[in-house]
C-alpha cells in the first residue's frame, strides 16, 4: 500500500544554517525554499526543513538514514571524520555511519547500493518514537507494512515498505545515542489516498482531506502522514 517515501519534515530553529549544513556536508541540492522551509533532494526524497510556525510542525531529535553506493562509503567517511565524531555500525557486509546535525538529529549514511556514483541515493529508514509499541505496531501494519525485526525486550520494531523502512521505538538511547523523533512529518506515495484513510479508519487520532487530493493523518504518538497518490 505505501510505494514510496516522498518527504521526512525536520524542525529547525534557523532555516539557513541548515539548509547550509545539508550543502556543504552532503551535496543535497535545493528542491524549492522560501521563508518557511526548504526541500533538498536526497534521490526520490525530500529531506524538508522547516521552520517552527505551523502544524505539522517536523521532526525532533529524528534518527534517519541516508543511502549510498557501497564503493562510496570510505569517501564520504574520509569526506566527514575531520568535521565530526563518526560513529560507525556493521551489519553483516553493510557499513553505516552516525553524525549529528544542527539540531540534535542522528544522520546516518549506510553503504548498501550499487553503483559508481558518489551523491546520496536515498532516503531509506526513518525511526519514529512510539508510546505503545504494539498499537503503533498495528497501526503501520494496517498499512501493509511488514514486521522484519524487533529488539530482544522489543523496545523497538523493524518494518518494511519494501523502499524504505521504519523503526518504532519506545523510548530509549539506540545505537550512536539516537533518539526516535517526536511529531515526526512524513509523506508516503499510495495507490490511493482513500483506500489508505480507509485502512487506518479509527486508529487514526485526526484525518484531514488536503486541496491537492492528498490525505494527512495523525498516529497515535502525534506523527503525521500524508497519503500521496502516485
Amino acid at each position: 500500500m505505501l510505494s514510496g517515501l516522498a518527504w521526512l519534515a525536520l524542525e529547525v530553529k534557523y532555516l539557513d544554517r541548515a539548509v547550509a549544513f545539508y550543502r556543504e556536508h552532503l551535496d543535497l541540492p535545493i528542491r524549492r525554499k522560501d521563508g518557511r522551509e526548504a526541500a533538498l533532494g536526497a534521490g526520490e526524497t525530500d529531506l524538508v526543513l522547516r521552520r517552527p510556525a505551523g502544524v505539522p510542525r517536523g521532526g525532533l531529535h529524528t534518527h534517519y538514514a541516508f543511502s549510498c553506493p557501497a564503493d562510496a562509503y570510505e569517501d564520504w567517511w574520509d569526506r566527514l571524520e575531520d568535521d565530526f565524531d563518526l560513529h560507525e555500525e556493521t551489519f553483516g557486509d553493510v557499513r553505516s555511519l552516525y553524525f549529528y546535525d544542527t539540531e540534535g538529529n542522528c544522520v546516518e549514511v549506510m553503504g548498501r547500493d550499487q553503483g559508481s556514483q558518489t551523491a546520496i541515493t536515498g532516503l531509506m529508514e526513518v525511526v519514529l518514537e512510539v508510546e505503545d509499541l504494539p498499537r503503533a505496531e498495528a497501526f503501520y501494519t494496517a498499512l501493509g507494512m511488514e514486521i522484519v525485526d524487533q529488539g530482544d525486550r522489543r523496545k523497538r520494531t523493524r518494518l518494511t515498505a519494501g523502499p524504505f523502512d521504519l523503526e518504532l521505538w519506545e523510548p530509549h538511547l539506540g545505537l550512536a545515542d539516537a533518539r526516535g523523533g517526536v511529531h515526526v512529518d512524513l509523506g508516503v506515495y499510495v495507490d490511493d489516498p482513500e483506500t489508505a484513510t480507509d485502512a487506518v479508519w479509527g486508529r487514526a487520532d485526526r484525518i484531514e482531506d488536503l486541496d491537492s487530493g492528498a490525505v494527512r493523518v495523525r498516529d497515535p504518538d502525534g506523527h503525521y502522514l500524508t497519503f500521496v497518490g502516485e
